[in-house]
């Protein structure tokens, strides 16, 4: 399967009428979904059950509103194109309003709540320049391979397969990773207070949504703002493309669920080290003996069932979320042909997602997105290691025969990795 992109997408229209659902997904991942949510309030608590449904529903809002971690940045990169950077500057100011004030009060409506925090320091450094990097070989970052996959993409099942090794073995030498130079982790909210630290991070997101505004007047004269198309009302919700600001809110408001539901903030990949790390006990590896789950809670994980973990149970459901959008959309038609440089990519960019995603606290939601909406100073850091990290990886994309930016024809045909 030709590695497609929502770069593509994001200059391109989507015009006439919406194509057929394709009925078997959408009653399939319902009835998933439903059964699901059932089973896990029965066997563990309803919060559990409600969290897979929101699961869900963050993988639907990823598929329908097109949004991308990766080829935003590399459009940006490549292109000079800001539309996706200015949504996700959008996102993150919404989330911050609204986490800043609960995460300084310590509860939200009466659920004690914290936020996501790493240390500052050399292992946020290169694992997120390792993120960055290979995002944009394995084709998308930790939420984009789980929606991508879960909308159909065959190439995505790659990267996901080696993003769970990398992630085990990340969480291997996590420990000594840990023990390089750092200053500990450091919450904006506690040094400055919540309205200071608020006014901060706003002026921040205001200041990067400007950058690309003037780079891209500067470069195309005109800017965009995601896919044009002729669809209206209950069409456009139901098919899809939703505007790309309207699921830069709808991720925003997700996750202050998460924070409520779950008591901490959304977060990815910390479960893709628990699955890798199965695999490997499974296979006789005594993991147990890893610094990584000396630590009761995660000791505790690595007994468990998988449908007992909370970043588990939402994984599930991102994945079929993003089946149902898929069969709303008509979009559901995976290919099973993957060129061998773009094969080797995958397997790569897995591998550096995995591991540095464990080296960094974090991916795009966990470190990214709920770091800087918790005020943590590492999650700026990981920005930064990560937007350099793919800039290298958008000019190596060639190398394994990938675009560096989509084109109109290919965003018109069949299902599209949306990373």
């Amino acid at each position: 399967m030709t590695d497609l992109s929502v770069d593509a997408r994001l200059l391109a229209s989507e015009r006439g009428a919406a194509p057929p659902i394709n009925s078997w997904v959408v009653i399939l991942a319902s009835a998933v979904l439903g059964a699901g949510a059932i089973a896990l309030g029965e066997a563990y608590t309803w919060r559990q059950g409600a969290l897979f449904l929101l699961g869900g529903a963050l993988g639907l809002v990823l598929y329908h509103a097109l949004f991308g971690f990766t080829s935003a940045w590399r459009v940006f990169i490549a292109n000079g194109r800001g539309a996706g950077l200015r949504a996700q500057m959008l996102m993150l100011a919404a989330a911050a309003i609204l986490f800043f004030p609960a995460l300084a009060h310590g509860t939200l409506f009466g659920q004690p709540v914290h936020g996501e925090y790493g240390a500052v320091g050399v292992s946020v450094l290169v694992g997120a320049f390792m993120f960055g990097l290979g995002m944009q070989l394995g084709g998308g970052c930790a939420s984009g391979t789980l929606y991508t996959a879960g909308g159909g993409n065959s190439r995505m099942f790659v990267t996901l397969a080696f993003f769970i090794i990398g992630s085990a073995l990340g969480a291997w030498n996590l420990p000594w990773w840990s023990a390089q130079p750092n200053f500990g982790s450091i919450s904006l909210i506690k040094a400055w207070g919540w309205e200071p630290a608020l006014a901060v991070s706003l002026a921040l997101f205001a200041a990067i949504a400007a950058l690309t505004v003037v780079v891209e007047r500067r470069t195309h004269g005109t800017l965009r703002y995601g896919v044009e198309t002729d669809r209206r009302g209950f069409t456009r919700f139901l098919h899809g493309p939703w505007p790309l600001l309207a699921g830069a809110i709808a991720l925003a408001i997700g996750n202050f669920a998460t924070l409520y539901l779950a008591g901490r903030p959304w977060g990815i990949t910390s479960a893709f080290a628990l699955w890798g790390s199965k695999i490997f006990a499974a296979s006789g590896i005594d993991v147990a003996s890893w610094g990584y789950w000396h630590s009761p809670e995660r000791a505790k994980a690595l007994q468990d069932s998988v449908f007992a973990d909370i970043t588990s149970v939402m994984d599930f459901g991102i994945i079929l979320g993003a089946l149902l959008a898929s069969g709303l959309a008509g979009k559901f038609s995976p290919g099973w042909r993957v060129p061998p440089r773009s094969l080797l990519a995958a397997v790569l960019g897995g591998l550096l997602l995995g591991y540095g995603a464990r080296l960094a606290y974090g991916c795009n939601i966990g470190a990214y997105f709920s770091g800087i909406s918790s005020a943590s100073l590492h999650g700026w850091l990981w920005l930064v290691a990560a937007f350099i990290g793919s800039v290298l990886g958008t000019y190596l994309r060639p190398f394994f025969g990938l675009s560096v930016e989509g084109t109109l024809a290919r965003a018109r045909k069949g299902p599209v990795a949306r990373d």
